[in-house]
């Protein structure tokens, strides 16, 4: 209370508009305290909702900043090249288009966005250590520059080089899940597997990575490009490769390059679609970006809803405040206020107090999100500032839009009724 009168002399040496807005805030803070039980009641319902608005916000963008943390981690500037099927005229599949190795190379040569490339060969593949076998295991077959395009690297042994690729060396890379399902160690490094009945030696083991959408990307092995040739020698003519880009400005440009060098070596002529894809990591992001933008939005406003219960309360209240203080209002306009004096009044009362229920919401979303993050398996929790300022906003146009017709009733009693008023 020492605080508000303090603050009530310092209206003194304000412009008379600012000190009666200021004069109203005042008021308003010294009705909330005079009745603290009744004010906290009141704005339970904005408390309620701009918590939750804040606490589902946080967790959204939390949870949408690691998945995108997560896509950069594999390569923002990645794309990946791989030969389509061929439709008849009913749109049945007739053939797969061919791709070969001369086809990576005149793009790696002639495509001047494009940093560098390598071959990848995808198959399905059955895993032996010891008494352990793992089926349906991913094998990638490519070259060293895998590494450096896909963003993965090892942390434990090497992985294998240009030599390995040139000699097409029985040589692999396990991820840490398949080490995981074997049951083995990182003592599997300089041991032998059996990747489909064929012998190789272990050379190296990836980071970690993690899951993404239920795909576990630690779960593959991979071998040189060129011994993935001798094993499956029926791909040879439908090859894919991977593309990294100079950098993200030059993703369409690249893409541009791919498409002119192989409808090109493809002989394909103008109005003939593409006998090949090309699929952008980038295209990941852009979708993802939207649909989490989609998400905050739908959540926020059904949990915004509740906004409206707590409006309502407030404008109740504020019309049992109105009756109790009849007689202040009769002694206000007896002595020179205006109608719009007391609009203002009651008015700012309203916001002021479903104002003070956002802020108490806003700092108990902070604490749940602080809390939630405390877990070792919690995304971090993300609070932007965009939401706390929509959170008040939101928090004092409640009180506007129901502070208004209690304001108004406020503002045309008239002075003599009031007085009489017991």
């Amino acid at each position: 209370m020492k605080v508000l009168r303090f603050f009530l002399s310092v209206l003194l040496f304000l412009p008379h508009r600012a000190a009666a807005l200021a004069t109203n805030v005042a008021t308003a803070l010294i009705q909330i305290w005079a009745n603290k039980i009744r004010s906290l009641l009141t704005v339970l319902g904005i408390i309620i909702a701009v918590t939750s608005i804040i606490t589902v916000v946080s967790f959204v963008q939390g949870m949408g900043d690691y998945f995108t943390n997560f896509l950069r981690g594999l390569g923002t500037n990645l794309m990946v090249v791989y030969p389509e099927w061929i439709r008849g005229p009913r749109g049945e599949y007739l053939r797969r288009a061919e791709m070969t190795i001369e086809d990576i190379r005149a793009v790696d040569a002639h495509a001047m966005a494009v940093r560098r490339t390598t071959p990848r060969i995808w198959a399905p593949a059955t895993l032996e250590y010891g008494r352990q076998q793992q089926t349906g295991v991913t094998l990638i077959a490519t070259s060293q520059l895998f590494q450096p395009i896909r963003n993965f690297y090892v942390d434990a042994g090497r992985f294998f080089g240009a030599v390995d690729v040139e000699n097409a060396a029985q040589v692999c890379v396990l991820g840490r899940e398949l080490l995981r399902k074997l049951e083995c160690d990182e003592s599997v490094v300089g041991d032998y597997v059996h990747i489909d009945g064929q012998r190789f030696r272990v050379v190296g083991l990836l980071e970690a990575k993690g899951s993404f959408m239920g795909d576990n990307q630690d779960d593959l092995a991979i071998i040189p490009w060129t011994t993935g040739l001798k094993m499956y020698p029926n791909v040879r003519n439908y090859l894919g490769f991977y593309v990294e880009a100079a950098g993200e400005p030059q993703i369409p440009e690249a893409e541009g390059q791919i498409v002119r060098i192989l409808r090109q070596r493809h002989g394909l002529k103008p109005g003939q679609p593409n006998d090949f894809g090309v699929f952008k990591q980038d295209q990941v992001l852009q979708e993802f970006g939207r649909v989490k933008v989609i998400a905050t939005s739908v959540l926020a406003g059904i949990v915004s809803i509740s906004l409206l219960v707590g409006g309502i309360g407030i404008m109740n209240v504020m019309l049992v405040s109105v009756t109790e203080r009849t007689r202040e209002i009769g002694l206000r306009k007896s002595v020179g206020a205006r109608r719009r004096d007391i609009l203002s009044q009651f008015l700012t009362e309203a916001v002021v107090l479903s104002t003070v229920g956002g802020a108490i919401g806003v700092a108990l979303g902070y604490v749940i999100g602080f809390v939630a993050s405390l877990h070792p398996e919690m995304v971090e929790v993300n609070v932007p500032l965009w939401s706390v300022l929509l959170a008040l906003g939101f928090s004092a146009g409640v009180g506007v839009f129901f502070g208004i017709v209690p304001a108004f009733k406020a503002a045309i009693v008239h002075p003599i009724d009031a007085l009489r008023h017991e």
